[in-house]
C-alpha cells in the first residue's frame, strides 16, 4: 500500500508495539504529528519541554523494560533532546528518539532551525541515523529499535527530512526482528571462573545495572547462595538483589556503605556482575581491592580491563552466563567470612539523626508507607543517595535514577514515563529544591493528563551536595549554592494544577503521603529539612574505598 513517510512512521511505531510515545511537535514533523492525529492506538504525551519527553521515554523504557520513544521537531526541538539522549547512553537505556529536519534541498544552508542533530548526538547514541530517502524509512526505524533493545541498550537517532515524511512509496508491514542473544563466552571462561572461586575464601559480588537490564535478578541471587558471598551494588543495580537480605551490604564507591567498601578492600576475589568500575565506585584505582583477584561478568566486551584489570572475564548475556555457572557449582562454605561481614554490619549500620525531619526518615516512611512496593524516580544529589540507602528495594526496575550523567532535572520526567508504562504501581519522584526548579514545568504534563505522580521536594534552600562539598573541602565558601529566595514551590505547584503539601515536622509526613496516594492526583510535598544535613558514608574522589568516614569519624577529627 502506498502512504506517505509520516504514515510510514507511525505504522512503523505500530509494529514495534510502540503504545506511548512523548514528544513535542514543530513545523518539521507536523506531517508526522498530522499523521498521528488519524491514529488514537498510540497514546502521546505533549511534555512541556523537550528534554521532559526524553527523561520521560526514559523513566518508560527503565521501568517497563521496552523501548521509549520520544519525537521533537528540528533545531531548537531536537537539541533539547540531547541531555535526555546522553543520560539514556550513559546508563545503557533503549531510547529511539526521532526527529525531524529541514527539507533535503535545504540541509547544510543554515535554514531556518536547522541543525546536524545526527552529528551532535553521534558521542552519545548507539547508532544515528538521517533519512534522505522514503524507501529506506521502514527499514531505518525497524533498524533504530533492533539497535536499541539488543546487545547492551541504548539511545538510537533517527532523523527525518520533512520531505521524506511528505513523500509516498510502498509500505509492507513485517514482523519484530527477534533479538538474539549474542554470547562470546566459551566454556573455558566460565571453567577460569568456577576455579577461582572454589580457591576463594573471602568472595565479594559487586552488582551492576546489567544485572537488571538482563533480568538475571534470580539467576543472581541463586549464584549468591551457591558461592556464599556478601552482594553490594550500584546505583544502578537497586533492586537486582533483594536489598532486605542478610547478605546485601548496601552500596559501594563514594556514599557506599562502610561494610560494602571495607568489605571489597578485604575480600580475596570480586565478582563484577553487570558493573563498569565507574570512578565513583571505584575511587583510586591503584588501591581498588588490591588484595583480590578480579572476575568481570558483562556484554559489553569494550568494559573489560578498561578500567579495572581482570584475572576472568565472562563476556555475554548476564543471565544466560549466570545460568550456565550456576550448573557448574557446587555449594561453598564461607561461613567465617559472612559470619565478618554481619559483624561489619552491626558495627557500622547507616544512621542519622532521629529527633527531626530528616531526608533518611522521609524515605524510610515511604518505604512504611508503600511497603516497599513503589517506583522510586530521583534527582541528583543528596537526595538520590539518601534515596538509594534508606529505601529497599526488593524488586527490579522499581528505582530510576540518573547514575552515569549525573543529570539534574531528570526526575520528574521519567516519573511521568513511569507511571504511564507502569499504570499499576505508585510513583514518587524524590528531588532536591534545586533539581526542582529545572524541571518543575512537567508538573503541567501531569496536571494535563492527570498522571498521579507524586513528587516529595527535600528543601533544605541549598545545592545540598554541592554545599556538602563546599563545608568539607572549600573551607565553607558557599560560593552560589544557597537557594533561599522567595519562590514559593506549594503555589508554584498549585499553579501548574498540582495538589500541594508542605510538611516541616517528623509527625506530619506519613499522613500526608498516605493522603497524597489516596487522592491520585498529582501532588508534590515540599519537605523543609536543615541547611546542613549531610550524607554519609562518604569516601573523597580519589581515595581508597578504605578511606570511607562517616559523621561520627568528623567528629572525633
Amino acid at each position: 500500500m502506498q502512504l506517505t513517510g509520516a504514515e510510514i512512521v507511525i505504522e512503523c511505531l505500530k509494529e514495534q508495539g510502540v503504545d506511548t510515545v512523548f514528544g513535542y511537535p514543530g513545523g518539521t514533523i507536523l506531517n508526522v504529528y498530522d499523521a498521528l492525529y488519524k491514529h488514537k492506538e498510540i497514546n502521546h504525551i505533549l511534555t512541556s519541554h523537550e528534554q521532559g519527553a526524553s527523561h520521560a521515554a526514559d523513566g518508560y523504557a527503565r521501568a517497563t523494560g521496552k523501548v521509549g520513544v520520544c519525537m521533537a521537531t528540528s533545531g531548537p526541538g531536537a537539541t533539547n533532546l540531547v541531555t535526555g539522549i546522553a543520560t539514556a547512553y550513559m546508563d545503557s537505556v533503549p531510547v529511539v528518539a526521532i526527529t525531524a529536519n529541514v527539507v533535503l534541498p535545504w540541509l547544510g544552508k543554515d535554514t531556518f532551525q536547522e541543525v546536524d542533530i545526527a552529528g551532535v548526538t553521534m558521542p552519545i547514541t548507539k547508532h544515528g541515523y538521517i533519512v534522505k530517502d522514503v524507501t529506506k524509512l521502514a527499514d531505518t526505524i525497524r533498524k533504530a529499535f533492533f539497535i536499541a533493545k539488543s546487545g547492551r541498550p541504548g539511545p538510537v537517532l533517527v532523523d527525518i527530512t520533512k520531505d521524506v515524511t511528505a513523500a509516498k512509496c510502498e509500505y509492507t508491514p513485517k514482523p519484530v526482528k527477534e533479538i538474539e542473544r549474542i554470547n562470546r563466552f566459551t566454556d573455558e571462561d566460565l571453567e577460569k571462573v568456577v576455579k577461582l572461586i572454589k580457591g576463594s575464601k573471602k568472595p565479594f559480588i559487586y552488582l551492576g545495572g546489567g544485572a537488571i537490564i538482563s533480568g538475571a535478578s534470580e539467576e543472581v541471587k541463586e549464584f549468591a547462595e551457591l558461592i556464599d558471598a556478601p552482594v553490594c551494588d550500584t546505583l544502578m543495580a537497586k533492586g537486582a538483589f533483594d536489598g532486605k537480605s542478610e547478605r546485601y551490604t548496601g552500596m559501594i564507591g563514594m556514599h557506599g556503605t562502610k561494610t560494602s567498601n571495607l568489605g571489597v578492600s578485604d575480600c580475596d576475589l570480586l565478582i563484577a556482575l553487570g558493573a563498569r568500575f565507574s570512578d565513583r565506585v571505584v575511587g583510586n584505582v591503584k588501591t581498588f581491592a588490591s588484595k583480590a583477584k578480579i572476575v568481570h561478568f558483562d556484554i559489553d566486551a569494550a568494559e573489560i580491563d578498561k578500567n579495572i584489570k581482570t584475572n576472568a572475564s565472562v563476556v555475554g548475556d548476564l543471565k544466560d552466563s549466570l545460568s550456565k555457572i550456576n550448573k557448574m557449582l557446587d555449594k561453598q562454605d564461607h561461613s567465617e567470612w559472612m559470619a565478618h561481614i554481619k559483624e561489619l554490619k552491626e558495627k557500622y549500620p547507616l544512621s542519622y539523626d532521629r529527633s527531626k525531619l530528616t531526608c533518611p526518615y522521609i524515605i524510610e516512611e515511604t518505604d512504611r508507607v508503600t511497603d516497599g512496593k513503589a517506583i522510586i524516580t530521583t534527582d541528583v544529589g543528596q537526595h538520590q543517595i539518601w534515596a538509594s540507602q534508606y529505601y529497599k528495594y526488593t524488586e527490579p526496575r522499581t528505582f530510576l535514577s540518573s547514575g552515569g550523567l549525573g543529570t539534574m532535572g531528570y526526575g520528574l520526567g521519567a516519573c511521568i514515563g513511569a507511571k504511564v508504562g507502569r499504570p499499576d504501581k505508585i510513583c514518587i519522584n524524590i528531588a532536591g529544591d534545586g533539581c526542582f526548579r529545572m524541571n518543575m514545568n512537567e508538573l503541567a504534563t501531569a496536571s494535563r493528563f492527570n498522571i498521579p505522580v507524586i513528587d516529595i521536594i527535600i528543601n533544605n534552600h541549598v545545592l545540598g551536595m554541592v554545599r556538602q562539598w563546599q563545608t568539607l573541602f572549600y573551607e565553607g565558601r558557599y560560593s552560589q549554592t544557597v537557594l533561599n529566595d522567595k519562590v514559593d514551590y506549594c503555589k508554584v505547584s498549585e499553579g501548574l494544577g498540582c495538589d500541594a503539601y508542605r510538611v516541616s515536622k517528623k509527625e506530619e509526613f506519613a499522613k500526608v503521603l498516605e493522603t497524597a496516594i489516596k487522592n491520585n492526583r498529582p501532588a508534590v510535598i515540599e519537605c523543609i529539612i536543615n541547611e546542613d544535613d549531610k550524607v554519609f558514608p562518604m569516601v573523597p574522589g580519589g581515595s581508597p574505598l578504605s578511606d570511607v568516614f562517616d559523621e561520627k569519624d568528623l567528629q572525633n577529627k
